[in-house]
This record gives C-alpha cells, structure tokens and sequence, in this order.
C-alpha cells in the first residue's frame, strides 16, 4: 500500500484544486500526511476508533473486515523533508528518481533497513525514433520532463497538453530508455542499484506491453541475475 498525496510532495493542483481549497505550505501538508497514517494504523487494529486532531476529525471509525497482517504502508517522498518523514512513519520509500542522497538520509532519519522502491519509464521499441516521437515517450510522456514545480500547479489536462509542446524529443531521450538496445536500459536499471534501491518497477510508456516483457525477459532479466 503507498499512500500518497498533500504529504509525501509538493501535490498537484490538478488532483487537488478541485476541492475549491487552497493547497497548505509543505510542512503543514507533512503534518497532515502523518496524522492520517497515524488513523490508517489505529483502524488497523479492528478496534473502533475517535480522534479529534489538529487536521482530522473522526467518530467512531471502524474496520470490520481486517487482513490477516496490517498492510505495509509505503510513503513516497521526492524532497528531503518528506524523505525524513516517510522514514519515520512509513515502513518504506517510493521515489521515482535514482537520487542517492534521498535514499541517505531518509536511512539516517530512521529509515534504516526499511525498503525503498523507485519506478523507471521506458519506451521500448524495435525502432527507436519511433518509440521516441510517434507513439511512445515524446508523444505520451513529454509531461514527465517539465521542469521544476510546473507539474504541480498546472490545474488541468489541457494545460498539461500546452506545457508538454514545450519537451523537445532530446528531453525525452536523456531522461527515458528508448528502444531496444538493452545497454540503455541496464543502465538506467544501474543508476538505482547504485543508489541504494531495494526494488525497481519497470513501466512501458506505449502500447506493446508485451513487447516489453519478452525483452525483459530473455535481454534484461539475465543480465540482472549476472
């Protein structure tokens, strides 16, 4: 389970401003991402629950049907602070970025052994302009290199759309594994292990999901286990 959201980054207007609420400072939404995991592992328990917070309020609350074991509760982080927090209340990381600092000091704020799990895109590809401009990361994916905080407060779609004519394929290229040449994707792979990363999963922007997984299978996988 990764909870996600006001706490664990700087948050998306476009998932949050429909609300009709402006989103708080990071550290308040810190706080609320603490006291809401706080609540998930009380209701955890079975036990029937009230809490009236700083954040939240909560009456009676109870889980009826409970899993054998609590879940795990993941917490992605993409900035130190939330990095420090993630280590003192979640049982482990998610990142998207192979950024070894992170990956520091959210082990010496707690963290320690506690797993940390990052995501890498990919667009595979037998042809690899192809996968880059026609139906893949350039066309699919440009969102994902817009700089700074801009994915943050773009509050819609189609503003999202406007920005992303913005990426130039080369972005696209420098930043997502295009194609099939399995140096650039063990490479990619590489850069995680080498930061620290316990897990890596593996997402293909396109079509061809299987395309994908036969390549990883016979060209990535045993290379991996080398």
């Amino acid at each position: 389970m990764a909870v996600s959201g006001w706490g664990s980054a700087p948050g998306e207007a476009l998932n949050e401003d429909i609300l009709g609420t402006s989103r708080p400072e990071v550290a308040v939404r810190l706080e609320m991402l603490e006291e809401a995991l706080q609540l998930i592992r009380q209701l955890f328990t079975g036990e029937q629950i009230s809490h009236r917070g700083k954040h939240y309020t909560v009456e009676n609350a109870r889980l009826y049907t409970l899993p054998d074991e609590p879940v795990p509760i993941d917490v992605p982080a993409f900035g130190p602070q939330a990095a420090e927090v993630s280590a003192r209340i979640g049982d482990g990381l998610i990142t998207m970025m192979p950024d070894t600092a992170l990956v520091e000091r959210f082990r010496r704020a707690g963290g320690g052994t506690k797993p940390v799990y990052g995501g890498l895109k990919v667009c595979w590809g037998t042809d690899r302009q192809q996968a880059l401009h026609t139906n893949t990361a350039h066309h699919l994916g440009a969102n994902e290199q817009l700089p700074g905080e801009l994915p943050q407060i773009l509050p819609t779609p189609s503003h999202f759309e406007q920005a992303s004519q913005l990426v130039t394929e080369d972005q696209g290229a420098a930043t997502v594994p295009c194609g099939d040449d399995p140096d650039a994707h063990m490479a990619a792979l590489t850069e995680f292990a080498d930061a620290g990363f316990d897990t890596v999963y593996v997402n293909q922007i396109g079509k061809d999901q299987q395309g994908l997984f036969d390549f990883y299978r016979t060209k990535i996988l045993p290379r991996l286990r080398d």
